[in-house]
């Protein structure tokens, strides 16, 4: 798999934000093993005070202006959190985070997201909260419903305020970041199809248009198919794709030289 230069090193937050050296991982020993995947909100257990004193505890030491913004944590303090999870800021665990506690955009989180999604996952402590990115790490690559989640999150997520669709730039940087291995996602490459690169390649020469939901989403079920067969066995003019991915289907065939006959 060849080299991709060029990535930003702050996928998670806003590009514009001063950079920080990213902790080092640290082993974290816990019999923390929760494997819940989908977090809503449901009215607190008994007996559950205490946790929910220590969430709430943890969120306001991470508030960047307490009197201005007492329920919610800001750039500064979202980066300090993230460091101290031992989460990286240009890793998909980042980005699971975000999905988790809801993040209302990049680099913010809200007490109601923070409060709900720890609770959720049985994390009343940094060490827990360690420990469950830790597990992410692990479960995201490997476990498609929750790959698919986080990578359909990240779309809202990384959003322009007041725009409907999703940047090229800013799309193509969160591809290489979700369809390659180094940083926590899914490798989109074969022997025979550098899928990554020729899908950059085919939407730059389209004009890097904006990419709306539909084929933000529907990119991710694609990579999956083109993983399973990489010859288009399953594909079908008249199936419901988006139009850049028919054409695109076309492009990688003459690119490779293969038979045009696709069903």
């Amino acid at each position: 798999m060849r080299t991709r230069s060029g990535r930003s090193k702050y996928l998670c937050l806003p590009s514009a934000m001063p950079t920080r050296a990213s902790k080092r991982r640290k082993s974290v020993i816990s019999a923390h093993t929760t494997f819940t995947d989908k977090v809503q909100v449901f009215p607190e257990p008994p007996g559950a005070g205490g946790a929910t004193s220590s969430i709430n505890k943890i969120f306001d030491s991470y508030r960047d202006s307490p009197d201005d913004n007492p329920d919610g944590i800001g750039i500064e303090g979202a980066m300090k959190f993230l460091g101290d999870i031992q989460v990286q800021l240009d890793e998909v665990t980042c980005l699971g985070i975000a999905e988790l506690l809801k993040s209302p955009s990049m680099g913010e989180f809200s007490r109601d997201g923070f409060l709900n999604g720890w609770r959720a996952v049985g994390c009343d402590s940094i060490d827990k909260m360690v420990a469950h990115a830790d597990n992410l790490r692990s479960r995201i690559p490997t476990q498609p419903d929750l790959f698919r989640r986080v990578y359909r999150y990240t779309f809202p997520l990384c959003r322009m305020q007041g725009q409907r669709n999703l940047q090229f730039e800013i799309a193509a940087e969160q591809w290489k970041l979700f369809f390659t291995p180094d940083k926590g996602g899914v490798q989109w490459d074969t022997e025979t199809t550098p899928w990554l690169d020729w899908w950059i390649e085919f939407m730059e020469e389209r004009g890097k248009k904006p990419v709306n939901k539909d084929l933000w989403e529907q990119v991710e079920v694609f990579m999956r198919k083109s993983l399973d067969d990489g010859r288009f066995g399953w594909w079908s003019a008249d199936g419901a794709w988006p139009g850049a991915l028919d054409d695109f289907v076309v492009w990688v065939q003459k690119k490779r030289g293969d038979n045009m006959e696709v069903e």
